[in-house]
């Protein structure tokens, strides 16, 4: 049996080892969860990362409005070693780069803050960019086919970035012209081997749609590496053979030698003056600003910020952007809108910090239309119109909105509590259309990158205080359930004590004294009768020797409760009373009364005891003819009778021994009443009364509870000091 039990042991155990390894070889296998395709048409990106930029689904594509250094956007497992990455891009800005990222690791905000590859089209120098970063940065730089023409901003490009063991390839092409290929290939000798992929803008935004990631072989190398190759041997291609496709290195970056130019106008206003033009006729005006908001346009300066509604003409603008606007001026109750306007691009920027105020300071309306910091803790959050998330917070006294689009903030929505603290950034708007009158004002949060949650709900909510109370109850219950088991184990061992000790008695003191009696009679037999003082001393003896005999089996009885053991309290003190009586005539009657309910050990155990000394007193000192026996039960007490007709005594007399005081202490020690009259000649009867506690369940605990605090605040005693 043994050894079947070791055998099964074993088995279990080398399966339990062989499903965790299982597990683990699953969870960090190189290809799990390829190919991946994005699911930016349907609004979704909830499993893509980010770190810097601004990120949001911009119908089938997803998009960067942010001219953040190095804003990265990563997906997928670390695990991943060979695989390639490709998607239609294009740029939002001329002043930088963007493209898309492998094998990356340990991402931080920041320039260049990770491990991996990156490949990416630089408009400013017209090359494809195919990089390293490890906190640090090594290119390689493959200038752009001369039929696709120059880089530019606002036009489609497909780039596909693969890595198979340390060869890293990188290829761009034209959707309009699949003619026109740049292909770059790298040998990394001491390559980085798995890692994420992503997509990844610097100073510059930009929008990715089509992206697939897939698992990459040396085939799939091999044919980029052809299609270098075949662009080497083009004879239309002016490009020297270093630059047009040889396997390159990598290699710390050239300086940047680019310059920008900007035109602006000359007679330009502050964004705060907008608030003096009279409204009695239409006045055209010009700001400058920072483009703090794309959908809808809102731009600001260090003076405040305006609103600019269905512009005239706009191009495709980021956050960031310099842009100057011209349009007619209409005042609002709190700012002023440039309606009609025409925004024109001076130059790219980054976006600028926002201004922290507090709700209160917000609900004034002197930072409307402005780029601000807020906090608010969470009271509601829902759908709303237009494929928009619509939140409701308070601030103390204060209460505001907010509002943000759909597609990454879908993950934010559902995973922010209520009641949580948050610290949001976004552009104050006190417009009507926008707050319904509900809110002083609403804040329009760009993306889900503009929340940072500060601390979850607190634990004392409704929710929690319901669980705790449930957890209370549990814990009262087990308390009480652990309790009687603890008090059974202590009858059982104090019963199992008392048997060792009546075993005790029996086997020494018992034994000792029958002994000794048998040998006195002895001595009395051998003496002769006409020794009568030594007869009458061996007779005394002898009485005392029996005496002493019979309290010992009364002790050996006291200790034994044998019979509760196996019968009922009342059918147990019968019992008593007929050993107690062998070979007399006391006649025993027993009646019962009520429904027999479950009693507590401690209790019928107690009750067992004083109906003992009870019986064992009326039998050697009452020499009754009757013991009347009677057990009554009601809701919440058992009353134990003990009645006989024997000598009877005058109560408050002097009464020698233990019997009657004992009987007064275990009653006490149970909280029990205890009652015993008696006439001279009438016999005696003794009444003991015993509250049975009642039941714990779940409409009785809190009941029983507040009954034991006030049993507990009864029973305290000041605490006097004495001086």
């Amino acid at each position: 049996m043994d050894r079947r039990r070791t055998l099964i042991a074993l088995i279990a155990g080398a399966l339990a080892i062989a499903a965790a390894l299982g597990i683990r070889a699953y969870l960090i296998s190189p290809t799990r969860g390829l190919p991946e395709r994005d699911a930016f048409a349907q609004k979704h990106a909830d499993d893509w990362q980010a770190f810097g930029g601004t990120w949001e689904v911009s119908g089938d594509s997803l998009r960067n409005s942010s001219d953040d250094r190095g804003a990265k956007l990563l997906t997928g497992s670390p695990h991943w070693n060979n695989y390639s990455i490709e998607a239609d891009l294009m740029l939002l800005g001329g002043g930088g780069d963007a493209g898309l990222i492998l094998r990356s690791s340990d991402e931080e905000e920041g320039v260049d803050a990770y491990y991996g590859y990156y490949a990416g089209l630089r408009s400013y120098d017209n090359n494809l960019v195919l990089g390293r970063a490890e906190y640090g940065w090594t290119e390689a730089l493959t200038p752009l086919d001369p039929a696709a023409g120059h880089i530019v901003a606002l036009r489609w490009y497909h780039l596909k970035l693969v890595a198979y063991d340390c060869q890293i390839a990188a290829a761009v092409t034209l959707p309009s012209n699949p003619a026109a290929v740049t292909v770059s290939t790298v040998s990394d000798p001491d390559c980085i081997r798995a890692g994420r992929a992503g997509l990844r803008s610097y100073a510059s935004g930009g929008l990715w749609r089509n992206v697939v990631i897939r698992q990459a072989n040396r085939q799939d190398l091999a044919a980029m590496v052809a299609e270098r190759d075949a662009t080497n041997r083009s004879a239309v291609d002016p490009r020297p053979a270093s630059a047009a496709g040889a396997t390159q290195q990598f290699s710390p970056p050239a300086p940047r030698s680019d310059t920008f130019t900007f035109h602006a106008s000359s007679h330009t206003q502050s964004i705060s003056s907008l608030r003096l033009t009279s409204s009695a006729a239409p006045a055209i005006a010009t700001i400058r600003g920072s483009v703090v908001l794309t959908a809808p346009l809102i731009v600001q300066d260090s003076t405040g910020g305006v609103s600019v509604p269905q512009p005239a003409s706009s191009p495709l603008l980021k956050l960031g952007d310099q842009v100057e606007v011209s349009g007619s001026v209409r005042q609002n109750d709190f700012s002023s809108t440039l309606e009609h306007a025409k925004v024109r691009v001076l130059w790219e920027g980054t976006p600028v910090p926002p201004v922290m105020v507090s709700a209160s300071q917000a609900a004034t309306g002197a930072f409307d239309a402005m780029f601000v910091e807020v906090e608010g803790r969470l009271r509601s959050k829902a759908y709303g119109p237009g494929n928009t998330l619509v939140f409701t917070f308070d601030a103390g006294p204060q209460s505001f909105g907010a509002i943000m689009t759909r597609g990454r903030a879908d993950y934010l929505f559902n995973k922010l509590k209520l009641n949580s603290l948050l610290r949001m950034r976004g552009v104050i708007i006190v417009d009507p259309a926008f707050t319904r009158n509900a809110t002083p004002f609403v804040l329009l949060l760009r993306s889900a990158d503009d929340v940072d949650v500060l601390a979850g709900p607190p634990w004392w909510s409704a929710r929690h205080l319901i669980a705790a109370a449930f957890a209370l109850l549990l814990l009262t219950l087990a308390g009480n359930l652990l309790y009687g088991r603890v008090e059974r184990w202590r009858l059982r061992a104090v019963l199992e004590e008392r048997e060792r000790m009546a075993h005790e008695i029996h086997d020494t003191l018992a034994q000792s004294f029958a002994g000794i009696g048998f040998q006195l009679e002895a001595i009395r037999s051998g003496i002769p009768g006409e020794m009568r003082a030594t007869h009458q001393q061996l007779d005394l003896a002898s009485d005392l020797v029996h005496h002493s005999h019979i309290e010992a089996r009364r002790s050996i009885t006291t200790l034994r409760p044998d019979g509760l053991e196996s019968e009922d309290l009342l059918a147990g003190l019968s019992a008593c009373v007929q050993r107690m009586a062998e070979g007399g005539a006391v006649q025993v009657r027993t009646a019962s009364h009520g429904e027999t309910r479950s009693v507590p050990p401690r209790i019928s155990c107690t009750l067992y005891r004083i109906g003992q000394e009870a019986i064992a007193n009326a039998i050697q000192h009452a020499h009754p003819s009757t013991i009347t026996l009677s057990l009554e039960y009601t809701k919440d007490i058992v009353r134990l009778g003990i009645r006989d007709d024997g000598y009877g005594f005058t109560p408050g007399g002097e009464m020698h021994g233990f019997g009657v005081p004992g009987m007064r202490k275990r009653a006490d020690r149970i909280a029990a009443q205890f009652e015993m009259t008696s006439t001279p000649g009438q016999g005696t009867s003794i009444c003991v009364t015993a509250a049975i506690p009642p039941p714990v369940t779940w409409s009785s605990w809190p009941k029983i509870l507040i009954s034991y605090l006030k049993e507990s605040r009864r029973h305290v005693t000041p605490f006097k000091v004495s001086h």
